[in-house]
């Protein structure tokens, strides 16, 4: 799971607290590469709604759940290609700092 804040939130606290079958792993900070879900989204990003416009929310939705539809024809599971050392390096491995941005004026 990402590290977004909505898990933190008290009405989702109590919902964990009631269901201890469920154990929470948060993905680290930048890989949204190691999470599926993310990389399922990116894909319809990609493949359908980033080159395209939309006049409403429900048209939106619409091409999500027929991109949705057409990918579920002939799903494929998800295969890691990479090794785990590798991707665990990648994980461990200092980010670069950002440097500010200087004003022009």
């Amino acid at each position: 799971m990402d590290n977004e804040a909505t898990h933190s939130y008290p009405e989702v606290q109590k919902w964990l607290a009631r269901h201890s079958d469920f154990v929470m792993h948060f993905t680290p900070t930048s890989t949204s590469w190691l999470n599926v879900v993310e990389r399922f989204f990116r894909d319809i990003t990609d493949k359908r709604t980033r080159r395209d416009s939309f006049t409403s929310v429900a048209e939106l939705e619409l091409a999500i759940d027929l991109c949705v539809a057409h990918h579920n024809i002939d799903p494929k599971p998800f295969i890691w290609s990479a090794r785990a050392c590798d991707i665990q390096a990648k994980v461990t491995r200092p980010r670069p700092l950002s440097l500010p941005l200087r004003d022009k004026y």
